[in-house]
């Protein structure tokens, strides 16, 4: 019964919350990502040969 009545006072912050909506994606964001997943897969490659070296 105690933590009741501060989780039913802390619900007012709560409704007053509005869910950020998402933008859409441009060319130059679209470029980056290729750009990184690019560098992750060389990079991933990389230590699997330096672990296959040994």
């Amino acid at each position: 019964m105690r933590y009741l009545i501060p989780l039913l006072l802390s619900a007012g912050p709560a409704l007053a919350f509005e869910r950020p909506i998402p933008q859409p994606q441009t060319e130059a964001a679209e470029f980056w990502f290729l750009i990184a997943s690019l560098m992750l897969v060389t990079a991933l490659f990389a230590v699997h040969w330096m672990v296959n070296r040994r």
